[in-house]
């Protein structure tokens, strides 16, 4: 008898879940927006090409970069200028932008 009462209640529960999540959209210009504002998104790119090139504690500079303040593009673009590697990785970091970046993504993706 317990065991009716508790499937009874998920059941109950579950259409009331499914209804409300028929209820969500998605506001694809919001996400955009957002995007575009998260310039720190690109810390992960710019550390690792730190690494490649073995410049010393690249995750301290980019922590006391990013840390607590408020990045945007004129933020990456400066740090990126005074790293002392290849001009062709400096230009390929150049050309990120939070919305362009998916870091290993679709590799990863292949892997499940």
């Amino acid at each position: 008898r317990a065991v009716g009462v508790a499937g009874g209640h998920m059941m109950i529960a579950y259409a009331a879940l499914l209804k409300g999540l028929g209820k969500v959209t998605v506001s694809e210009a919001r996400l955009a927006a957002d995007l575009d504002n998260a310039w720190e998104v690109l810390a992960e790119p710019v550390q690792t090409v730190m690494r490649v090139h073995a410049i010393e504690k690249p995750y301290e500079k980019l922590k006391e970069l990013t840390r607590g303040k408020t990045m945007n593009a004129e933020t990456i673009r400066e740090f990126v200028n005074k790293l002392e590697i290849p001009d062709a990785d400096k230009q390929r970091l150049l050309a990120l932008s939070p919305g362009s970046y998916i870091g290993m993504a679709e590799e990863l993706t292949k892997t499940l």
